[in-house]
């Protein structure tokens, strides 16, 4: 594989990098929060996991429709503030705020009430989320065109990213310590007015700091006035239909929604493992042990897995790095029969380095990838659509976490969970310890055999790149005067 040194134009400010990050944290810690969260819903509301499943999947399935329509308006806005810069920071505004009103939830209510209430507000908490989310993947895709930086920034996006599962972990500790709050649900009303604002903060700074690319040419941009819906609805669902005859970008969609719809169907059951089978049920006695087994999780994504993907896609490839970062999660995996170990509760870290490179090691390579690929299409297509590819990129992200959610919560159920009981039988535990284990292990067995013959490698990216510049020369970004770019 020839090796291209990196043109200093192409090189992304670190600050920038910073404030891209940032938007991920905010994007990545409405997540992490969720997933702490949605435990209060079973643990301190008594509502059944099957319905606490719905609650999680049917708003994202709403969210995964919605994202590729906000994928087109994004790409075809024309404003002195650019494509994606206005939306991501209204969308954060309102993520924020709904987030806050969601978890304002009383035991007192009945189980039927929180359900509605809680399934309406989300809604409009996914909405603020995909006007939000859309375009700030799209503008990571265009920040650079470089093959290699791609893989850089979306490396510090997804290490600052990380920042979000180190310290999410600790919100469970924090509502249920009786010393900071009477009740569950009292925490977790407080503790989300918090977190929203925080997010709020985060997710403007890539609307005020990031410089967006300017579309070479603009003529081709759809028309988003109402008089020319039927033409803008008929140019939609040409772009899905063009978006998904990319053969490379459906391969990255496949591989992305089977490890990260297998990570999300088991992510809730560590937790119930730690508790319920460790410390037999004893919530006060399992204590920060769960919230240490999501911290050290992601701080080893972050400093170690993170680190030594990137470089390795350096030297073996974008695709290589990957298998390699799949092969090592199943070995994460495979180890957890032994680390969780009731005996000695210290060895349920002994396998976190190993299955911490099946999430660290995905978002950073197929990002990068992704916007590989938004090359490719402007080469076939002649037109920038790095908000439609990241729009259905993530509606496979979110309809694998909608059916993970979802199925989870049928997975509990089948191996006899009882969320009602503090001490669950032998047979329920050892079920849900194999599920823990084999789910993950298959989808990632399957992901590595759809992204084998992914062929966008770093000569053909650059070959891809030439053939743009010879087409319609280089673009710039905002505030720039001359840059070696596209």
């Amino acid at each position: 594989m020839i090796k291209y040194k990196t043109a200093k134009s192409d090189i992304v400010p670190f600050g920038q990098k910073i404030a891209f990050g940032s938007g991920h944290l905010a994007n990545q810690l409405f997540p992490a929060a969720l997933g702490v969260f949605m435990v209060v819903l079973i643990m301190s509301l008594n509502m059944n996991p099957i319905l606490a499943g719905i609650l999680g999947a049917l708003p994202r399935l709403l969210d995964a429709l919605t994202d590729p329509i906000m994928g087109f308006i994004s790409d075809n806005t024309k404003s002195k503030w650019g494509r994606r810069k206005p939306y991501i920071l209204l969308g954060s505004v309102i993520t924020g705020v709904t987030f806050m009103i969601m978890w304002q939830l009383n035991p007192e209510d009945s189980q039927t009430y929180n359900f509605f209430y809680f399934l309406i507000v989300s809604i409009f908490f996914y909405l603020g989320y995909t006007i939000f989310a859309t375009p700030l993947i799209g503008l990571g895709y265009e920040i650079t065109p470089d093959y290699n930086e791609r893989t850089r920034l979306m490396a510090v996006s997804q290490w600052m990213g990380q920042i979000a599962w180190m310290i999410a972990p600790w919100f469970w500790v924090i509502i249920y310590d009786p010393s900071i709050f009477e009740t569950a649900p009292e925490g977790a009303r407080i503790l989300s007015i918090w977190v929203g604002a925080i997010c709020m903060l985060l997710g403007v700074l890539p609307a005020f700091f990031n410089k967006e690319m300017i579309v070479p040419d603009k003529d081709k941009m759809a028309d988003l006035s109402l008089k020319e819906l039927s033409v803008n609805t008929k140019e939609f669902f040409k772009g899905i239909v063009l978006t998904l005859k990319n053969k490379p970008f459906l391969r990255l969609c496949g591989a992305t929604f089977l490890v990260f719809n297998g990570f999300q169907t088991i992510a809730q059951f560590a937790m119930f493992i730690i508790v319920y089978y460790l410390f037999n049920g004893d919530k006060v006695a399992s204590g920060t042990w769960p919230a240490w087994f999501g911290t050290v999780s992601a701080m080893a994504t972050a400093f170690l897995v993170i680190p030594i993907v990137t470089k390795l896609s350096e030297k073996v490839g974008k695709k290589n790095a990957f298998i390699i970062a799949s092969m090592l999660s199943i070995v994460g995996y495979a180890l957890k029969w032994w680390g969780f170990n009731p005996d000695n509760p210290w060895f349920m870290f002994m396998p976190i380095p190993f299955l911490s490179f099946g999430i660290g090691g995905l978002f950073t390579l197929m990002m990068s990838m992704t916007a590989d690929v938004c090359d490719l299409d402007e080469l076939n297509n002649g037109v920038r659509r790095e908000g439609m590819f990241g729009a259905v990129y993530w509606w496979t992200v979110k309809l694998g976490t909608a059916l993970a959610l979802l199925s989870s919560g049928i997975v509990l159920s089948l191996v006899g969970f009882d969320q009602s009981i503090d001490h669950q039988s032998i047979e329920t535990l050892t079920n849900l310890r194999i599920a823990d284990i084999v789910i993950p292990v298959i989808t990632a067995l399957m992901a590595i055999a759809i992204i084998w013959k992914y062929d966008i490698t770093e000569d053909k990216s650059y070959e891809i790149r030439e053939a743009l510049i010879a087409r319609r020369g280089k673009v710039k970004h905002q505030g720039e005067n001359d840059q070696n770019n596209l």
